[in-house]
């Protein structure tokens, strides 16, 4: 599933190429990835509506157009923007064209159906229940303490729960619990101060090092140009089972919150704190 570092490597390949271009049609091939309003409306919204920035609200990309309305995307599982010219045909996958009036056209291809579009007035409608940025000033050791307090729930499903930190999916959770060696089932309360530091520079690092890496492409995900990231390249342990870690102990898998979740039982041992 792309998350932050695969959607912001996203929007930072597409700002140089739609900042600025005027949609001229948008043609919907599967009309179910259209969450609002209906497919009718949305390419009707959209047409003739100039793209003036290109941002990211956790795993959500946020086309901001002329007339202030937002074109919000979704990835989702298996989800790619693609950047085409006008003699390339779509594949099977591809849900929906968003073509442009110098002749650049927006392939969204999805594999599995999964992702969504939204065109609407207010981003807060889809995105505002988000929690969160870990690259805002706001998240802070002792922010992320505060969002630890008293929580009896696994620190690996935590972290998934994008009304506390938007953008951390499962994959650069296991690597940040990796990072700081942490289990991936202790409970987010019970972690001490020192813990809680290494934790904080663990998702930092992980996100930014995904992000110079222009994201992983362990499954579906590919770049606006067609190439894949190479973050996944450099895992410690997601998606690794049975491989040795640094430490030389054999990475194994279990489940957190239906999640496969991969770890490092000598690196990170389940404390009986």
């Amino acid at each position: 599933m792309p998350e932050l570092p695969e959607v912001e490597t996203t929007i930072n390949d597409l700002k140089p190429h739609l900042t600025g271009l005027r949609i001229k049609s948008v043609e919907v091939l599967a009309p179910k990835t259209i969450e609002t309003p209906s497919a009718a409306e949305f390419a009707a919204g959209l047409k003739d509506r100039t793209i003036i920035r290109l941002s990211r609200r956790g795993k959500h990309l946020l086309f901001t157009l002329d007339d202030h309305r937002v074109l919000i995307i979704h990835l989702r599982m298996t989800g790619s923007l693609l950047i085409k010219k006008a003699s390339e045909a779509p594949d099977k996958f591809v849900r929906v064209i968003i073509r442009f009036a110098d002749g650049t056209l927006l392939h969204f291809r999805d594999v599995r159906r999964f992702g969504r579009m939204w065109l609407v007035e207010d981003e807060a409608a889809v995105v505002g229940k988000l929690g969160v940025e870990p690259f805002s000033p706001e998240f802070t050791p002792a922010f992320l303490k505060g969002l630890l307090k008293g929580r009896q729930t696994p620190i690996k499903s935590l972290l998934l729960n994008q009304t506390l930190i938007a953008g951390i999916g499962n994959m650069y959770a296991d690597e940040a619990l990796h990072h700081a060696r942490l289990h991936p089932l202790l409970p987010a309360g019970g972690l001490n101060k020192a813990e809680i530091s290494a934790l904080h520079e663990a998702i930092l690092h992980v996100l930014s090092k995904g992000i110079k890496n222009k994201g992983a492409s362990t499954d579906t995900y590919f770049r606006p140009s067609g190439s894949k990231g190479s973050a996944h390249l450099e895992f410690q342990v997601a998606h690794r089972k049975g491989q040795p870690c640094s430490c030389g102990c054999v990475i194994e898998r279990i489940t957190v919150q239906q999640r496969g979740t991969f770890f490092c039982p000598h690196c990170q041992p389940l404390s009986k704190r």
